[in-house]
């Protein structure tokens, strides 16, 4: 009897697995069988050479791996790309961040992230962590466009107890939908904006509702300094008072993270997780990284991410990898730390646990959702290959991915954008900036001052 046809055959590859301790390791010459929107085999390719599909990709010459994750992000802010260049931290806040964005419209969010969107599916990501203004438009894009997302509606206390409820109502809303490709969080802004009120009421929401929680903390040492200085806590001890701690929490960035913090996130015991976008550091200045290494010691989860494209430029989680390999390089003094493999490994199974998607998504491994890049090494500046691992982190790009996949659709295939219009995405982006752009109010939506 003839099997019913899969919906979905990639063959030809070599496929990125994880072996049963998480180790990445190559499989050569391999085929992934898709069916109902889930990984069903990483098989042979000769074991699938009769298989009927519904869709077929011959990948030869390509590596398959598990679909990149962005786990900390405000994907509208791609319309502030190159805006605010060239400043300390404080004035890119209050000076143009903060202005420009009192001006955000709905519409304004939607078409940004649409564009955001764009730019991730090109780069090989599958899944996005966003935590802006106006989200249920960024989670229209979502549905229209077959990413999958992980969403908060960020709030200050400076809004009052509406922004709370809005986050929450949000999260509640909104979380499994979009068939299931969306999961939410509550998004308090970060301790120096949210008073530990707001911070303990967060966790009373988060715990009685079942939701995580995502929020910037610890940003960078002097955020650290600050609160010692005022609080006599740091700012992960402030998260740890208000509760936080006991939820399950991303804290984006954690520079500032020092050693006396660890033993506060190792009781956590890996609910709580970190995500790291060491460009913007570099841009900033900020004279420290984030502990990877003292983190991963304490069972603390490190996804990579990008930061906004207001301060990063870039949504590229490719660069974010080699980037995260060099500078812990750097920063411990030691070339054998982070490895490709290791670099990899946060890029896929650590990052997914970072979102709270460690049973879902992160490896290609049967009953996982399909979330697939395809990634093209023949280019010169991937040849020849010594060490494959070496080749994917610190050789390939972003623009090497040929195909996207998400929950068994193929939203690229060969460069093609095939669920976004990109002339008409980019041409919308541009008809409302310099409304958007326009400081000449000043106005600003909360005071920087940590």
């Amino acid at each position: 009897m003839r099997p019913a046809p899969a919906d979905l055959v990639i063959t030809g590859c070599t496929a990125l697995v994880h072996d049963e301790a998480e180790q990445v390791g190559f499989r050569k010459d391999a085929a992934i069988v898709v069916r109902d929107r889930v990984i069903e085999s990483v098989t042979s390719a000769a074991s699938v050479r009769d298989l009927p599909a519904v869709q077929r990709i011959e990948a030869y010459g390509q590596v398959a791996m598990p679909g990149l994750i962005n786990c900390h992000t405000h994907a509208p802010m791609v319309a502030l790309r190159g805006l605010a260049e060239d400043l300390p931290t404080e004035e890119w806040f209050n000076d143009v961040v903060w202005p420009v964005e009192s001006n955000l419209t709905a519409h304004d969010v939607e078409s940004g992230a649409r564009l955001a969107c764009a730019e991730m599916i090109r780069g090989g990501v599958t899944c996005f962590a966003d935590h802006y203004f106006h989200m249920d438009a960024v989670a229209a894009v979502v549905a229209e466009c077959g990413l999958r997302a992980h969403l908060g509606e960020a709030y200050f206390s400076s809004q009052g107890p509406e922004g709370r409820e809005r986050s929450a109502e949000f999260a509640l809303r909104y979380r499994g939908t979009a068939d299931g490709r969306i999961t939410t969080a509550l998004a308090p802004h970060a301790p120096y904006t949210v008073t530990d009120a707001d911070l303990a009421a967060t966790a009373d929401l988060a715990r009685a509702h079942g939701l995580p929680v995502h929020i910037h903390a610890a940003e960078n040492r002097d955020q650290t300094d600050t609160s010692l200085a005022r609080h006599g806590l740091t700012p992960v001890e402030v998260l740890d008072r208000a509760g936080l701690l006991d939820t399950d929490l991303l804290i984006a960035h954690g520079t500032g993270i020092v050693e006396r913090d660890l033993p506060l996130l190792a009781r956590t015991g890996g609910r709580t997780a970190v995500a790291t976008a060491p460009r913007g550091y570099l841009k900033f200045a900020w004279p420290t990284t984030t502990p990877v290494r003292a983190l991963r010691a304490a069972g603390v989860p490190v996804g990579l991410a990008t930061d906004g494209a207001a301060s990063n430029n870039s949504l590229d989680v490719w660069e974010s990898m080699a980037l995260t390999s060099l500078i812990q390089k750097s920063a411990e003094g030691d070339p054998r730390w982070l490895t490709s493999r290791q670099a990899l490994h946060h890029a896929t199974l650590q990052s997914a646990r970072a979102v709270g998607l460690a049973d879902r998504v992160g490896s290609l491994a049967p009953g996982r959702r399909a979330d697939i890049v395809l990634v093209d090494l023949t280019g010169p500046h991937t040849q020849p290959v010594h060490d494959l691992a070496a080749t994917l982190v610190h050789s390939a790009r972003s623009s090497d991915v040929r195909t996207t996949v998400v929950d068994g659709r193929v939203l690229m295939r060969d460069r093609q954008l095939l669920t976004l219009d990109l002339p008409a995405v980019v041409a919308e982006s541009g008809r409302r900036l310099p409304a958007l752009t326009d400081r000449s109010h000043g106005r600003r939506i909360q005071e920087y001052g940590t």
